[in-house]
């Protein structure tokens, strides 16, 4: 017989796993709801032509491809043969697959607003709270299924924008105790660098390596420029600039003396002084300007953003940015947008090494009704109905049974209060109501449940 197991990169969620990730889901959703943004849903599978291209050559490795139902045995057929042997060579070939499990949530998100651009208000706030799908290496905070929560506004050129999204965060990860350290760069700079060193087809080699920077190293960061046709003098820049330190003043000092001549770099430093200067002007949390922040997917355009928890050995926990052409690439241009994404599943292994839940969020049930036999239940079920209707979440043992029994059963759910209604109780009208926590017991008329306090 076959031993159950789950796919590598893939998590099953037991009760208090998934009640502490919903206390993590609705933080974060009450702040997207106060800011304004309200909520949208996308399909799991998307077609494949929508994801392709947009995440950069390393990000369209990692998208999960569906085949398509009903394929032929490429023994049989030379059409089918040939579709398989261009997917092994790393070619989409649509004879095998044509869709796709989507692989973040702003590409799904940019194809509903170019679908309905039409009936939109603009500037159109949107948050979405759902799993995506990356064929990943799983590793320690890095899954093949994953939440975001993401929240973008498009339709704005405003850096306004950008300032209430770096305050979205500060005020999310504040609700959830996590020291953090929000990060900005602007793509206008890397854009220039690029245009300093090679031109503007030289972007996405310079950010795909810088990205890599914190994982291998500056060392091996300059090989894999090397390797991409970067000569020595050019390496020699790009190594400057990311040698860049200091305060945030500091760090603008000398990233202008090193791109100011440029006009995109003089334009991606303007945004980034404007939004430092509009989080001081309203006493927000100051972002920490970090050139070594690339974020090497293609369609960003300005500013971008990453989170990292402070003192905890692990990737970003948040990130995002301003992509001003994105519904461009299905064919309807000029929608500036801006938004950042939260990685739960990453947020929640932060808040367990921290032990920053509540101790109440392992609550569900909160008071166990005894079954002590077919009148007594009856009396019970009357009661349990009463306390339902005001909220108090509580359930009758499924059968009539042994006291240790049940008692067992409110333990292994970490049910605080049981409410006992024996043949005395029945007679009496009255229950007992013990306090499984601290042992305290007492006994109340039946008609003074509701104004117990479970």
């Amino acid at each position: 017989m076959m031993k159950p197991s789950l796919p590598q990169g893939f998590r099953d969620f037991g009760a208090e796993t998934v009640r502490k990730r919903n206390f993590i889901f609705n933080t974060i959703r009450n702040l997207f709801e106060l800011y304004g943004f309200q909520p949208l849903e996308t399909p799991a599978v998307e077609n494949l032509e929508t994801l392709t291209g947009k995440y950069g050559e390393e990000g369209d490795k990692l998208i999960f491809k569906i085949l398509n139902n009903g394929l032929n045995d490429p023994r049989k057929s030379d059409k089918a043969r040939i579709a398989f042997e261009n997917i092994l060579l790393g070619k989409n070939d649509k004879e095998i697959t044509e869709r796709a499990l989507k692989y973040d949530l702003t590409i799904p998100f940019a194809r509903y607003v170019a679908m309905h651009h039409g009936q939109l208000a603009f500037p159109f706030k949107r948050y979405q709270i759902q799993p995506v799908w990356r064929a990943d290496r799983p590793q320690r905070g890095r899954y093949r299924e994953f939440f975001q929560c993401d929240a973008d506004v498009v339709g704005s050129l405003s850096l306004q924008n950008e300032v209430e999204l770096s305050s979205l965060y500060s005020q999310a990860f504040a609700a959830l105790g996590i020291p953090v350290d929000i990060r900005i760069n602007n793509r206008k700079i890397l854009a220039a660098l690029a245009e300093f060193c090679g031109g503007p087809t030289k972007m996405m080699d310079i950010t795909i390596a810088i990205d890599k920077l914190d994982n291998i190293g500056m060392a091996q960061v300059k090989e894999e420029l090397v390797k991409k046709g970067f000569h020595a003098n050019e390496i020699s820049i790009i190594e400057k600039y990311l040698h860049i330190k200091g305060s945030n003043e500091e760090k603008l000092q000398q990233v202008k003396a090193l791109l100011g001549s440029i006009d995109l770099g003089i334009k991606g430093i303007g945004e980034l002084e404007y939004i430092l200067k509009y989080q001081q002007q309203a006493a927000l949390p100051a972002a920490s300007v970090d050139f070594t922040l690339a974020r090497g997917l293609n369609y960003y355009t300005g500013t971008i953003f990453e989170v990292k928890a402070k003192g905890i050995q692990m990737g970003s926990i948040g990130g995002g940015g301003r992509y001003d052409d994105l519904t461009g690439l299905f064919g309807v241009p000029n929608i500036p947008g801006v938004g950042i994404s939260f990685g739960v599943d990453r947020i929640y292994d932060v808040m367990e090494e921290l032990k920053l839940f509540p101790d109440d969020v392992h609550i569900g049930t909160q008071a166990l009704f005894f079954n002590l036999g077919e009148a007594e239940s009856r009396n019970a079920f009357s009661l349990m109905q009463k306390l339902r209707a005001t909220g108090i979440r509580c359930e009758l043992f499924h059968e009539s049974g042994r006291f240790d029994k049940q008692f067992k059963y409110a333990e292994k759910k970490n049910i605080q209060f049981v409410v006992i209604i024996g043949s005395k109780e029945l007679n009496e009208e009255t229950c007992t109501i013990r306090n499984l926590l601290t042992g305290e017991q007492e006994t109340i008329p039946q008609s003074a449940i509701l104004q117990f306090r479970f």
